[in-house]
């Protein structure tokens, strides 16, 4: 089963993260062939731009093992966040975020989150990264649906999945993991 862990930092959280960044990287190692998506939410897009929220989405045999993922992890242990979004997950697409190899230059990358049990299906794009339906942990009610997508601008992002009740949240998004590494490792 896929869990949608989305932790939304606490202001001024960004130099708790930068001194965690190791420990939460070897954390992150033992789920390293469990991750269908990992990354920080940015500011912005440039050198300067700092973390908002911390994604993964993981694949792990239950509830109680995707609670102990969100709340043993290192970021949210020190109090870096506010608030974690915890869900499952069904990935619609079926891949991971290293089998996305579409880039267009110009093009940012966004994590769309759209809450709410109804509203217009997706736009299917080549700009697609990850994309899926959230659901309670009991996998019963459907509660939204989210992707990670690249576009132009934060309003092509949101165009990409809208949501019928207006609840949309667009954060700028990277590819997370260690500097320099491409694709999880193997266990």
């Amino acid at each position: 089963m896929e869990y949608f862990v989305y932790g939304r930092d606490r202001p001024g959280a960004f130099g708790l993260k930068v001194s965690l960044s190791e420990d939460h990287w070897t954390f992150m190692d033992g789920y390293a062939e469990r991750l269908i998506a990992r990354g920080p939410t940015l500011t912005g897009d440039g050198d300067d731009a700092e973390s908002t929220g911390s994604l993964h989405i993981v694949d792990l045999p239950d509830a109680e093992a995707a609670r102990a993922f969100a709340y043993e992890e290192p970021y949210h242990r020190a109090g870096a966040f506010e608030s974690v979004l915890l869900c499952r997950f069904h990935n619609v697409l079926g891949r991971t975020m290293w089998d996305f190899t579409k880039t267009v230059d110009g093009y940012g990358r966004f994590l769309v989150i759209a809450m709410g049990g109804s509203g217009p299906a997706p736009v299917m794009s080549r700009h697609m990264i990850v994309y899926g339906e959230l659901l309670a942990l009991d996998g019963e009610a459907r509660l939204g649906r989210a992707a990670m997508v690249e576009a132009p601008d934060r309003e092509a992002a949101a165009a990409l999945l809208p949501a019928g009740d207006g609840r949309t949240e667009v954060h700028m998004w990277r590819f997370g993991g260690r500097p320099g590494e491409r694709r999880p490792r193997p266990a």
